[in-house]
């Protein structure tokens, strides 16, 4: 999982979007995890789903993926050939997406919506991991389960 975080990203701008990470990366080191394929499965970032398949899968048109492409809220890798792919984090945004315009949201409304539901979603995430740091480090317990 990537963990770059910013305070306040420009819309469309997200901890995992950008360019594709097949193009231009230097071969894989033997000692990577990446160099097993059975990794990949495992990486909800890794750029898998042909448009097509993405499209079917989520009961969409290639068009309303392309469409999320044009708002910046994915920012599809590319295959050699130029094709877009899609991994299975992006499939959840574009459902997301579907979801929220299927409720009558506007795209670029239902973008915004996405990008701080994401944001908020990290920030809880780090949150959680630097209040268990802080308990860790000062000998307090953490939180009672019942």
């Amino acid at each position: 999982m990537n963990k770059e975080v910013k305070s306040a990203p420009a819309p469309g701008a997200s901890r995992r979007r950008g360019p594709c990470p097949l193009k231009g990366v230097t071969p894989i080191q033997k000692d990577s995890p990446d160099r097993d394929p059975a990794g990949k499965f495992d990486d909800e970032d890794y750029p898998a789903y042909s448009m097509g398949h993405a499209a079917e899968i989520l009961g969409v048109t290639q068009a309303f993926l392309r469409s999320l492409d044009a708002a910046k809220l994915l920012t599809p890798g590319r295959s050699e050939g130029g094709h877009r792919r899609y991994s299975r984090y992006q499939l959840r945004l574009a459902a997301r997406a579907r979801e929220l315009i299927d409720q009558g949201t506007a795209l670029d409304s239902a973008c915004r919506i996405i990008i701080l539901e994401d944001q908020l979603a990290e920030a809880r995430r780090i949150n959680t991991e630097l209040q268990h740091t802080h308990r860790s480090k000062s000998g307090q317990p953490g939180p009672a389960s019942g």
